[in-house]
């Protein structure tokens, strides 16, 4: 441990299997650096997991820069967030979590995968805001779902978490599976399309 506390330039650096907690959470990395009034920020490199106990939340990178009176947690890089409470697996090469709000940003290569019913919800998309507290998803930028063997494309794609239930707008397009026959029809695309019950093609679509 490296600590300065000359007035104004205050800060501490943990180095080698540093861990730091800060109300619930449990930051751990190779090496964590606290600074501000109070040290209220605190950087962490190489090997980083956070492990929030109340939210059920753990994030893994290799950054992650962190406001413990905002409760926000920032990482530039590739990162990994599991919601045991949504059963949600959240992956991205840019991730902002605001826990005060419970949301979530994510960015670049975005992953989505949530487990219901026994079988899992895929989501890809390049920009996805997750409300944690109001149990929604949304998607944007080239977003596609697949769920229960059945695909959805559209401009935006917005998920009810609680309900799994599918909204889709813009551009609607995708691949519906017949139950009965365990044939597949594509659905029609739509340029400018939103619902949230139907089948797609029909100028929205909602799914459960």
């Amino acid at each position: 441990m490296t600590t300065v506390l000359a007035k104004g330039r205050e800060h501490t650096i943990l180095s080698g299997h540093a861990m730091v907690t800060s109300g619930n959470s449990v930051i751990r990395a190779d090496e964590i650096e606290l600074y501000g009034h109070d040290f209220q920020y605190a950087e962490a490199t190489g090997d980083v997991s956070v492990v929030d106990s109340k939210k059920g939340i753990t994030l893994t990178s290799q950054n992650l820069f962190y406001d413990r009176k905002a409760d926000l947690s920032r990482v530039d890089g590739y990162a990994e967030m599991e919601d045991a409470k949504n059963q949600l697996v959240v992956k991205g090469g840019f991730l902002e979590n605001e826990g005060n709000d419970g949301i979530t940003i994510v960015q670049i290569g975005v992953r989505i995968l949530k487990v219901s019913e026994g079988k899992v919800m895929a989501c890809r998309s390049e920009f996805a805001r997750y409300d944690r507290n109001a149990d929604s998803l949304l998607l944007s930028g080239t977003p596609v779902v697949y769920w229960k063997g059945d695909e959805y494309r559209a401009a935006r794609i917005a998920v009810n978490l609680k309900t799994d239930e599918i909204s889709l707008e813009g551009n609607v397009s995708g691949t519906i599976n017949s139950e009965e026959s365990g044939t597949q029809s594509p659905a029609a695309s739509s340029p400018a399309s939103k619902g949230t019950k139907g089948a797609a093609g029909r100028g929205g679509s909602g799914a459960r």
